[in-house]
């Protein structure tokens, strides 16, 4: 496999977690975080990071609207038990 296939795979399995993550609101990140040591705060966080690495600057809190698929106040609002 060529790395700009990897990467195109690695970016589609990315975006298959996020459209998980979405279909499943009702999973708390703390579920998350007790079962599979992460949540959408950490993926937010390794976005930040993984952008940094490559020379581009990305705010958290966009970084999370992109992760949870709106602002992370109206998230908690609708869904956070």
């Amino acid at each position: 496999m060529n790395e700009q296939s990897q990467i195109e795979i690695e970016a589609a399995a990315f975006r298959r977690l996020l459209s998980h993550l979405d279909e499943r609101k009702d999973v708390q990140n703390i579920d998350l975080m007790n079962l599979a040591g992460f949540c959408r705060n950490c993926l937010s966080k390794w976005y930040v990071a993984a952008a940094e690495d490559k020379g581009i600057s990305i705010d958290y809190e966009a970084a999370r609207q992109r992760v949870y698929g709106m602002t992370y106040e109206e998230w908690k609002a609708k869904y956070q038990v």
